[in-house]
């Protein structure tokens, strides 16, 4: 057999090329993903993957189930509704600080995956069984989603590592040293009253804005539930 005989290569899978696509989204941006990129990752012709997608829309559907998998889903009777909705809600963050680039994506799909709609479906089933009327667990559902999205992609955007606070006093030094002396200054009480306390991570704010959240979607589940029985 002659030596410089390229070794055969393994067919691609529907399942494998997503795999590919993830991770190459996780390291380079999903800007930088493309049929071709993709293909050059898997070692194939661009038009072999058209037998699996028919386009580019049809991966970023895959990609975002991948991620929505990776996302803890309530369990009917396992636990009360409070609890679970924090548990997912730090499941989610976590996925999405895996990948940054799914932010954006996560409810953009018109042809969900089987993990998307599982997962939206046990969300919705959680709040249901934990008294939430149709009104209130959409209202429920939209506010948590918008206030962890939210969250994730501030998060992410910040010029400095939200765990490190030296790098987060680094960055507060440069900033107000190109401001005049005296000049906007409940920004500089907060940020060297509190920001800069030793201890303060910026990351530990999901955490009390969530529970702020729950405690107010359990105010009104009381109220809509004192409404019903004085009708």
């Amino acid at each position: 057999m002659p030596k410089n005989r390229l070794k055969k290569r393994s067919p691609v899978s529907r399942a494998g090329a997503i795999e590919v696509a993830v991770a190459l989204a996780d390291r380079a941006g999903i800007e930088a993903l493309t049929m071709r990129s993709l293909a050059k990752e898997l070692g194939v012709e661009a038009m072999s993957l058209y037998h699996h997608f028919p386009n580019k829309s049809f991966i970023l559907d895959g990609m975002v189930d991948v991620v929505f998998a990776q996302i803890e889903v309530p369990e009917p009777g396992r636990t009360d509704w409070k609890t679970a909705m924090r548990r997912r809600a730090h499941s989610a963050r976590a996925a999405l600080n895996r990948h940054p680039w799914a932010i954006g994506l996560m409810e953009s799909r018109a042809a969900p995956g089987e993990a998307t709609l599982r997962h939206h479906d046990a969300v919705l089933g959680c709040l249901r069984a934990g008294g939430f009327s149709l009104a209130l667990t959409g209202h429920a559902y939209s506010l948590i989603d918008s206030y962890l999205y939210g969250f994730a992609l501030q998060e992410q955007s910040l010029p400095f590592d939200t765990h490190s606070s030296a790098d987060t006093e680094a960055v507060a030094a440069e900033i107000f040293a190109k401001l005049p002396q005296g000049a906007y200054p409940h920004l500089a009480e907060f940020t060297l009253r509190h920001v800069l306390k030793p201890g303060y991570s910026y990351a530990k704010e999901f955490e009390v804005g969530l529970e702020l959240l729950l405690d107010g979607l359990q105010r009104a589940l009381e109220r809509e539930a004192g409404s019903s029985r004085a009708t």
